[in-house]
């Protein structure tokens, strides 16, 4: 009888255990259900697209034929890196780093990345073109420095303290630019050999605004992002360039952004220019070049930023966590692209940096210091560095023209934020942004 009533005590004390666990489960399910619905309200706009290690040493790995739709922002799907978790690989160095001068622009040491896998070869423009006149109010500081709003919720932040004089957002937001007093440059969402929206909505856009810079898709390079083939985004490319300049011939049309320049990336490029060529027997009509500098690592079904669709590659630069923030790098990969760019006769375009940031949370060894010193390197490199061979003539060689730092308030990757999300008060980074350009363009 004494064990009959034991086993029972037992069993209920068992029981208890079970429930109490589902309690918790069941309270921890209501807890997540906020944050699962500020997640669900994210613009489908998504500019940095990024695959990182997760925190418990899982990977999420993209499937070539379960890649997310676009109403699914990737950047929902990407997990937090860890440390623990990266791999541990030799990265192929880049060869030699550009020097700050004492006084003066910046002149860059040669180093150029050697393209590894090649899609196509392009028939390339005639080297030396006639130097185009300056474009009007396009070489201030203001002008050249500009920002990313992930949210499409420029209204919510004093971003007029900012000192930036552009930004970069979904294209549906078009009463943004009256509300926050800055410029604003369009984006076409592209997957694959589609776009949004059609020609004629892109039609009576650009007739209501004549001039404007239009972005041309996001990382078309990236598989849960445009994932275009070099010849879908030549197609895309094509018809939205004739629609826009049908309506608007001053309209400004830019190349989306490809995510970091690497020998992959340069690949990748020129099978689109090739492609545009061989559909339709002319060379792409690029009026602004646009690159993204992620710093990310290239490996088929690892972190980063994968490879690019469309080239048989299983890895190209192997960077690991801590070049999220080198400076040297991103130098590098300007001036490798001012280099590809010249050697196809396409020196005398303006070339854009429309994202560029520290994704990796401060944990993995990037305090708010280590980003601000990222951050402001970065813009005197921007700012002043040029190259006789390579350089865009009309803005005195300069290799870039103008740039947007990501972001205004991001929620997943919020390291590089320049305003808190939640309180709209600006951060310490936002600070060091605005004191950047009010130091340097005095009565602008």
């Amino acid at each position: 009888m004494k064990s009959f009533f034991a086993k029972h005590d037992k069993a209920r004390t068992h029981g208890l255990l079970v429930a109490g666990v589902a309690l918790i489960v069941l309270g921890m399910g209501l807890l997540a259900i906020p944050w699962l619905l500020s997640l669900s309200r994210r613009q489908p706009v998504t500019p940095l697209a990024v695959v990182i290690p997760s925190a418990v040493g899982e990977r999420l790995v993209p499937s070539a034929t379960a890649v997310p739709s676009r109403s699914a922002p990737p950047m929902q799907q990407s997990a937090m890196p860890s440390t623990a978790a990266t791999p541990v690989v030799v990265k192929e160095m880049l060869s030699a780093t550009p020097t700050m001068a004492d006084s003066g622009p910046e002149t860059p040491t040669r180093s150029v990345l050697t393209p590894q896998e090649t899609c196509g070869t392009p028939t390339l423009a005639p080297a030396n073109l006639p130097v185009p006149s300056a474009l009007p109010g396009l070489f201030s500081l203001r002008q050249r420095a500009g920002v990313v709003a992930p949210q499409s919720d420029m209204a919510l932040y004093d971003v007029e303290r900012l000192g930036a004089g552009w930004f970069l957002t979904g294209l549906t937001e078009q009463t943004l630019p009256l509300q926050v007093g800055m410029e604003f440059a369009s984006l076409v969402e592209v997957l694959g050999a589609t776009y949004s929206p059609g020609a004629e909505t892109l039609q009576g856009l650009a007739r209501a605004q004549p001039g404007a810079l239009w972005l041309v898709g996001n990382e078309p390079d990236v598989i849960w992002q445009d994932r275009a083939t070099p010849e879908e985004y030549a197609k895309v490319f094509h018809e939205v360039s004739a629609a826009l300049k049908s309506a608007d011939p001053t309209a400004q049309i830019a190349i989306g952004g490809i995510s970091q320049v690497t020998p992959l990336r340069l690949s990748y490029l020129d099978g689109v220019l090739a492609a545009y060529i061989e559909q339709y027997g002319e060379p792409m009509p690029v009026d602004v070049w646009n690159i993204h500098l992620a710093i990310l690592r290239e490996e088929r079904g690892s972190w980063g930023v994968d490879i690019p669709p469309g080239l048989p590659a299983d890895k190209g630069i192997l960077y690991e966590i801590g070049d999220n923030a080198d400076v040297d790098i991103l130098k590098d990969e300007i001036l490798t692209f001012r280099v590809w760019m010249a050697e196809r006769g396409l020196r005398d375009k303006p070339l854009i940096v429309t994202e560029f940031s520290v994704l990796m949370p401060p944990e993995y060894g990037f305090p708010p210091d280590k980003v601000q010193d990222f951050m402001t390197a970065a813009f005197d490199y921007m700012l002043t560095a040029t190259d006789s061979d390579t350089g865009y003539r009309a803005d005195g060689n300069r290799l870039v023209q103008r740039w947007a730092w990501y972001s205004i308030a991001d929620r997943i990757y919020s390291t590089g934020n320049l305003f808190d999300p939640d309180t709209h008060q600006i951060t310490s980074l936002g600070l060091a942004f605005a004191e950047y350009t009010a130091s340097r363009q005095p009565g602008d």
